[in-house]
């Protein structure tokens, strides 16, 4: 990002109405760890008053969660989220990154590697051993624990509530796949991700059957990488950008034109975000064209209305990810599938526009404050008592779906794309 970046903060006049909105000035009550106040050091360090390595600007930018839920409240339109990035990246060339974000940039880089290690890790998944161990760490080894539910956390519904799965094979470049024989009306790309596809295959998986259903076919685009957003929120700019215009050509190449189904809240926003990113770059133009073209798969599907389901007899709390209701702005489409499965009623869940605490990196880097805000959701989901917790980011899933094991809450928590899925198989 450049120095433009801050010309996002300019319309803002401290009013404060992004307080309450802050999760982390929450738990603090420290005006250094509200936007308002990270504000005022971002300004000073536009303006050059302050030093982008000193520790004071690091502690308080490091403990935001970049979670943008001040944006969806601030009455001046304050862009806030482009500043701290902006920021990030002027930190990270004036100090060394973490062990921690260098060894998480290091795997999401280049896909050999990260084969390699979903691959072990689903392998170690299916034992079921992770959720057995973590719940022996307990708070001996806190976040060994957290690490092992969270790999436990990512099997996803048919797994949880035994159904049977349906694997869905990858589709060759430019062929459509529909699944079950229905006749799609329209073709999208799929954009697989890191975590999402290493982890979560098996919401690619549903999500490809699930836009059948509903007329629309999905190719594949090979050469496609990493997003680039955990890049960015660590502040390693130049790695975000090599990743965006390899995701360029990777999409121009395959799926020319065509509309990009991303299934990840936090990938969307990124993709979205191209534009930005590469705005100096060679590739300015094409980065914008494919920022157009990108699309929430529960934002697709909501367009179309949604093909009504089979019952689901589930109580069921929405959880909205922060970068797809504060970045993405889209709020109601994931809703509307929830509302196209008969028997299924919407649970409320008190803060569900509230971040988890996941970020990305963050909850290895900060695991204090993610800790202490995922234990405010944890508390909500308690009390709302839903069969299921739906949510669209991976972070997300993870975070939230580690807390349900430690604490042996009954909910499980998956992807709302599995619950229709489940819902035409029926």
């Amino acid at each position: 990002m450049t120095a433009h970046g801050y010309a996002g903060l300019d319309p803002c006049v401290h009013c404060g109405f992004c307080l309450p909105a802050c999760p982390t000035y929450e738990v603090t009550l420290d005006e250094a760890d509200s936007p308002r106040g990270r504000i005022v050091l971002l300004r000073a360090l536009a303006r050059g008053e302050m030093a982008a390595d000193d520790p004071d600007l690091a502690l308080h930018l490091d403990r935001c969660l970049g979670c943008r839920g001040c944006e969806s409240v601030c009455p001046s339109g304050v862009l806030y989220g482009p500043a701290l990035e902006t920021a990030r990246a002027a930190i990270a060339q004036a100090r060394p990154l973490s062990g921690a974000v260098r060894a998480g940039l290091w795997l999401l880089a280049r896909p050999g590697r990260q084969r390699l290690v979903w691959a072990l890790s689903r392998l170690l998944r299916s034992t079921r051993l992770p959720e057995l161990l973590a719940r022996g760490a307990g708070t001996g080894a806190p976040q060994v624990a957290g690490m092992l539910a969270m790999l436990a956390a990512s099997r996803g519904l048919r797994a949880d509530r035994r159904h049977p799965s349906r694997r869905t094979p990858r589709a060759h470049p430019g062929a459509e796949t529909t699944p079950g024989g229905d006749t799609a009306r329209e073709c999208a790309a799929l954009f697989r991700g890191c975590v999402m596809d290493g982890l979560f295959g098996h919401v690619h998986d549903a999500t490809v059957r699930t836009l059948a259903v509903n007329g629309v076919a999905t190719t594949e685009a090979p050469g496609q990488v990493c997003c680039g957003a955990l890049a960015v929120h660590a502040g390693a700019d130049g790695l975000a950008r090599a990743l965006a215009r390899e995701n360029i050509r990777a999409f121009d190449a395959a799926a020319p034109g065509a509309p990009i189904v991303v299934n990840s809240a936090g990938c969307g926003a990124m993709l979205k975000a191209y534009g930005a990113l590469l705005a100096d770059d060679p590739l300015a133009e094409r980065a914008c064209a494919l920022a157009a073209r990108v699309r929430d798969a529960t934002e697709l599907l909501a367009d179309r209305g949604p093909v009504p389901g089979r019952p689901l007899p589930l109580r069921v709390a929405y959880d909205a990810p922060c970068h797809l209701l504060h970045a993405q702005r889209i709020a109601d489409a994931p809703l509307q599938l929830l509302v196209a499965i008969p028997g299924l009623v919407q649970v409320p869940l008190e803060g569900s526009e509230r971040c988890c605490g996941s970020a990305g990196l963050y909850a290895l880097v900060e695991p204090a404050m993610s800790q202490e805000v995922l234990a405010r959701k944890l508390d909500a989901i308690r009390a709302a008592a839903p069969d299921v917790v739906a949510t669209g980011n991976p972070g997300c899933l993870l975070h939230i779906g580690a807390g349900a094991i430690l604490l042996d809450l009954p909910s499980a928590v998956v992807h709302p794309i599995e619950l229709l899925d489940v819902s035409y198989s029926a």
